[in-house]
């Protein structure tokens, strides 16, 4: 018995000699669809081009208000939160309000950049906020407004514990998916009146 006992503990004890090496985290492989886009143009005071993969819903939860959308990235459990705003010389509020939701980031964000987005032709001027860092909420964030009339809020959220560490492919693909919402997006109304905030 006492035999049997050592000759199975043998190959345990020189199998533990050995130099260990721990091995990188690891995160599952995300399979992202190929890039396509459609117009989503409906009822609401804006148009643009969005994801084949997305679906848009009206907000449905108990403060929204007209013109408020929801577009879900089904696939990745992320949404982007679209709120639409009238402007009666309030364009000052809005934009402090926008300013204060991004910076409620602050304490989990490594770094948060922004770029100013600015077509003319189009009336649409706007900053876009990356937010980064593993245990951030939401990645990107923008606004976009003709100063005058009308202004819009979008922010992205991925609806489950933050690990963009894990996500960064994914929040990469959904930023070019803004940015493409962005660059194609119109009012429906344009006032000769608009001008750069």
């Amino acid at each position: 018995m006492r035999l049997t006992f050592l000759l199975l503990l043998t190959p345990f004890l020189f199998s533990c000699t050995g130099n260990y090496t721990p091995k990188p985290r690891g995160y599952f492989r995300i399979d992202l669809p190929e890039k396509s886009y459609r117009v989503f143009d409906s009822v609401y005071p804006y148009s643009f081009e969005c994801p084949v993969y997305a679906g848009i819903s009206e907000d449905s939860t108990p403060m929204a208000e007209p013109a408020w959308i929801n577009i879900r990235y089904r696939p990745f459990n992320a949404t982007l939160h679209i709120s639409y705003k009238p402007v009666h010389g309030n364009l000052a509020e809005y934009l402090e309000d926008a300013h204060t939701l991004v910076n409620k980031h602050i304490p989990k964000a490594s770094a948060i950049s922004q770029r100013a987005y600015v077509d003319g032709e189009n009336h649409v001027y706007g900053l876009v906020y990356q937010i980064r860092g593993a245990d951030a909420a939401s990645p990107c964030q923008f606004y976009l407004t003709d100063s005058v009339a009308n202004f819009i809020r979008g922010a992205l959220y991925f609806n489950n514990i933050p690990n963009n560490d894990s996500l960064a492919p994914v929040i990469d693909f959904l930023r070019s998916d803004v940015e493409h919402m962005i660059s194609t997006f119109r009012w429906k109304q344009k006032s000769p009146r608009t001008h750069h905030p």
